[in-house]
């Protein structure tokens, strides 16, 4: 059985790679368009069916790893997810496209919340294990982007050899994510409610509801940008910015993902009582600088913009972990992130499911910019929920 820190680092290796294979198809998006000559909406659909198949593995398994223990579950996940990965390399139409894309929600599902929870359970510090949590979707999401540009760009097989090498990957990590203990107060409850622990549900423990319910706007606005971006965001940076060379999309992708990275740590340099409007702020400059570059049509300013806008995000998603980490019970943990997590794919999806209907009718610069104000209204929804957050809490304590 490895040390924590050697478990720590294995858990946050394994959610990387998790989010990794999540978006290494997208710079390939356009190249499957052009070879199979699909719509836009099509393409939106292949983007929804994969977060319906995560939302109803995050409702039926989200909280087994409290039942059964957190390898267990992420293991498994990863064995799937190398399965999806080899249906990707063999694909030959949208239909295995579609297979690929179930196959990888269904692990996705499965794993997110279970692995946050293993990452905060064999965190050394609360802090670091708050940071690196937080840190892992966006680094995750960079890193496919680049791996999969890269790859299709300038590498033999380029619509297999990235997902090969994937495979690769998480069957390496399922094995060592199976040799990860379990902490004795994390300890699987009994078993004779793993049947009901099966049974498509979500919730919250007391203890956190009010707490999430506060947090909602704000999961809602970053989660739904990033449903653009790897939604959309390869169309718009070809369609709209007129870039071809698929590992610069990757790259321009994988900016606001990198910097989602960045600002998860620059949160800590924000007192914690304004982190939430801090983040929230930089989220909302950044959509309106990249909206402003989508009618420009300018990649520089686009790229100022995603780098912004990440920050922002990073900082937000680093508030809502904080929070949500420092309220869940630990018997609950999986259960909470796994919630949390049902709300952010829905807001990830929804939206961009939407853009995929619109842009058929009025075009992507239009419903790029469309959905950046969504993004801004969201924000402020936000802002004044907390605004009257704060004032309650300063009536009870006054």
């Amino acid at each position: 059985m490895p040390s924590r820190p050697v478990a720590f680092a294995i858990a946050a290796a394994a959610g990387t790679a998790i989010l990794t294979a999540a978006s290494a198809p997208a710079p390939l998006y356009p190249t499957y368009q052009r070879l199979w000559h699909f719509s836009t909406f099509t393409l939106t659909v292949v983007f929804a069916v994969y977060v319906a198949t995560l939302l109803v593995a995050l409702l039926a398994v989200g909280a087994l790893s409290d039942r059964v223990g957190r390898r267990l579950v992420a293991s498994a996940s990863l064995l799937v997810l190398a399965v999806g990965m080899l249906v990707f390399a063999g694909a030959d139409g949208t239909g295995a496209l579609i297979a690929a894309r179930v196959l990888q929600g269904l692990a996705v599902g499965a794993a997110t919340g279970t692995l946050t929870a293993m990452i905060v359970d064999a965190a050394p510090t609360a802090r670091s294990g708050s940071i690196v949590s937080s840190a892992v979707p966006s680094l995750g999401i960079a890193v496919g982007a680049v791996l999969a540009g890269g790859l299709v760009e300038y590498a033999p097989l380029p619509r297999q050899l990235v997902f090969w090498v994937l495979a690769a990957v998480d069957l390496a990590l399922a094995a060592l994510v199976w040799r990860v203990g379990e902490r004795s107060e994390d300890r699987p409850v009994p078993r004779e409610s793993l049947l009901r622990s099966l049974l498509p549900t979500a919730g919250l423990p007391r203890e956190v509801r009010s707490t999430f319910l506060a947090l909602l706007p704000l999961i809602c606005a970053a989660w739904a940008l990033a449903g653009l971006y790897l939604s959309l965001g390869s169309s718009v940076i070809g369609g709209v910015l007129g870039v071809q060379d698929h590992f610069v999309v990757g790259v321009v992708l994988a900016v606001f993902f990198v910097a989602g990275t960045a600002g998860t740590a620059l949160a800590s340099t924000v007192p914690e009582r304004l982190r939430s409007v801090a983040g929230a702020a930089v989220l909302a400059a950044g959509v309106g600088v990249t909206t402003a570059a989508t009618l420009l049509g300018a990649l520089p300013l686009y790229a100022v913009g995603s780098a912004i806008a990440g920050i922002g995000y990073g900082a937000t998603f680093r508030h809502i972990i904080d929070a949500l980490g420092r309220e869940a019970p630990g018997h609950q943990r999986g259960q909470v992130f796994a919630t949390m997590y049902i709300v952010s794919y829905a807001a990830f999806s929804v939206p961009a499911l939407g853009a995929g209907l619109a842009a058929g009718v009025w075009g992507l610069q239009r419903t790029a910019v469309a959905y950046g104000a969504l993004v801004v209204a969201l924000v402020a929804v936000a802002a004044l929920v907390h605004f009257h957050a704060g004032k309650r809490t300063a009536a009870v304590t006054g």
